[in-house]
């Protein structure tokens, strides 16, 4: 066997193979890491052998007894005669006798994918005592899947009917198993090479030795027999499966074959569940190793009770499926300009929803007060003191937020500054301070953050708060708006490109809101009498329209759960949005008129 080892990285523990009797058949068995550790043991599915595993085994064997073997059918595995020696019996006798002979008489870690995760389920169902966890990757139990196409045909919604109907075209390749012998004859004349092709071309995942097996044409029209042998029986007269064992489904959401709506209503079968979506497609642990391993580690690590980090902690929170569990719990949210207006209310929002939050200001006692505030309705915050126009000081944040609490869930880049006035007595010195907190901030919060969100490779949300002045032009707000508009572009721009990477990006578009940026907004050409008097007209103008913060806040939060691209909060900020886009003749119109 050939694995592929990751340039960097610490060797892999050897491999040591030998063959394990099963049900009438030689399974071959693989071995990586210490025996006495905690047995990991990962399942294969169809038309994989054990060898898509490889990545992820090396990164598990330097903690855990990794333990995979190739199912009957496949790979190094002898091939059983016969349909029905493909039946879930005959796979958990081998289950058992691999169990046996590699973990006797204590607990195994479970992880399956595909059809490995499906004969897993029937396991983690049928025989609770032999596993301590189970990890479920794109490979549903069969039982729970004919209960919930019936669900969703019984109440024949719109939503409900799309639903069934898309697993109903993802899973084609079940109904043509079904016929006799020309699945067979694909496979053996050639179908593998097109199918591993068009899963490493769809998904980024370069070829290598050993994954596809040579073997996948042998592999694929034998295990032809495991559809046959249990998919019908399983879907036509589904049982009522439960199982108590911890589990986690890890969810690609890019899936060609498995929909993400699958694990609806899952919770009430796997009272100990949790869920975690990815965006990645069918061959995720070949895609994604490091997030699957840490996955991985993260649920034993949390079902033995053992040592987690205040990152780990929030991911497994976050992961929890919980009916008293609040949207936000278990996720670390970073909130520039929090010290007031609509940066401490977005604050104090989400930490009512369960989040932890970093609020940063430029003034370091506001900031602490908001992490006060956000601690008596949610978790405890942590106040920071930052300049985000400043390149090198926000260098310092993100590092420091990295190092203290970790990775972000969402970022919320809402520092800004008010400034109106003429073109003309605008200063370059004006340009560079508007542009410098309004747009930079941005910037700088968005590329930075976005940068350990990829990494981590487990998505996340960014909000940059631009304003209905991005798109209202306006002959008094020439710095402002321009600021505002880049920020919307920029915001449309970041979404186009994360959105592969499972990073969603908004732009929060607030019109008249009632806050002290329009005490602290300067109005350029005007001596400091007309100036402090322009601050209290727009402030009581500003007061009257009765617009708080808390609303844009709450647009914030419903903006990160549905992943929405622009929000225009206020109405007057819609009616902009939807004229600015029907007739933007009308919007250079008014926007001659003086409103200072």
């Amino acid at each position: 066997m050939t694995q592929t080892i990751t340039p960097g990285a610490a060797p892999a523990a050897p491999v040591r193979r030998r063959r394990v009797r099963g049900d009438g058949v030689d399974l071959a068995v693989y071995e990586q890491g210490d025996p006495s550790r905690p047995t990991v043991l990962l399942m294969h599915g169809y038309p994989d052998t054990h060898a898509v595993w490889d990545e992820v085994a090396a990164r598990l064997a330097a903690r855990y007894h990794v333990v995979r073997y190739d199912v009957r059918g496949a790979g190094a595995s002898t091939r059983p005669f016969g349909r029905k020696r493909y039946t879930f019996d005959y796979l958990m006798s081998d289950m058992r006798a691999v169990l046996d002979a590699t973990a006797p008489e204590r607990k195994v870690h479970l992880v399956g994918h595909d059809w490995g995760s499906i004969q897993s389920w029937e396991a983690a169902c049928t025989m609770p005592e032999r596993f301590a966890s189970f990890t479920s990757i794109s490979g549903p139990c069969l039982d729970h899947v004919a209960h919930w196409t019936r669900r969703n045909l019984a109440r024949p919604t719109p939503a409900n009917l799309k639903r069934a109907a898309g697993q109903g075209v993802r899973s084609w390749y079940i109904y043509f198993f079904q016929t006799p012998v020309l699945p067979e004859l694909m496979w053996l004349a050639g179908l593998s090479r097109p199918f591993s092709r068009a899963l490493e071309l769809g998904e980024g995942v370069p070829p290598r030795d050993g994954h596809p097996a040579r073997t996948m044409p042998r592999d694929g029209a034998s295990g032809v027999g495991l559809y046959r042998a249990n998919m019908v029986q399983r879907l036509r007269r589904p049982r009522d499966r439960r199982t108590d064992v911890p589990t986690q489904v890890i969810v690609p959401t890019k899936d060609l074959f498995v929909s993400p709506h699958l694990v609806g209503g899952l919770g009430t079968r796997v009272p100990n569940l949790s869920l975690r979506p990815i965006a990645a497609g069918h061959w995720v642990p070949r895609s994604h190793p490091d997030v699957v391993a840490r996955w991985i580690t993260e649920h034993i690590t949390g079902v033995q009770g053992g040592p987690l980090t205040a990152s780990e902690s929030r991911a497994l929170r976050r992961a929890r499926v919980d009916r008293d569990r609040r949207a936000f719990d278990g996720s670390l949210v970073v909130v520039t300009g929090a010290g007031s207006g609509i940066g401490r209310a977005t604050a104090l929002a989400f930490a009512e929803q369960g989040a932890e939050v970093v609020a940063a200001d430029l003034d370091l006692a506001t900031a602490q007060r908001t992490a006060e505030l956000a601690g008596l309705v949610g978790p405890a915050g942590h106040p920071y003191g930052v300049d985000v126009s400043d390149a090198a000081a926000m260098e310092d944040f993100a590092k420091s937020v990295l190092h203290d609490h970790g990775v972000p869930d969402v970022v919320v880049n809402n520092a800004g500054i008010g400034m109106a006035g003429s073109f003309l007595d605008h200063t370059v010195d004006d340009w560079d301070a508007v542009l410098g907190v309004n747009l930079w901030g941005v910037v700088h919060g968005s590329r930075l953050f976005a940068a350990q969100m990829v990494e981590r490779g487990q998505g996340g949300h960014i909000v940059n708060t631009s304003s209905a002045a991005a798109f209202t032009p306006s002959r008094t707000l020439p710095a402002y708006a321009t600021s505002k508009a880049a920020v919307l572009m920029l915001s449309e721009c970041l979404r186009a490109e994360l959105k592969g990477k499972g990073i969603g990006v908004t732009a929060i578009c607030p019109g008249i809101v009632n806050t002290n940026i329009t005490r602290t907004s300067r109005f350029v050409g005007r001596g400091a009498e007309e100036q402090a008097r322009s601050q209290e007209k727009a402030a009581r103008a500003y007061a009257l329209r009765g617009f708080g913060p808390e609303g844009v806040a709450k647009q914030i939060v419903n903006a990160v759960r549905d992943d929405r691209a622009v929000v225009p909060v206020t109405p007057e900020a819609r009616l902009s949005y939807l004229t600015s886009r029907l007739s933007p003749r009308a919007m250079r119109l008014l926007a001659r008129f003086n409103a200072g």
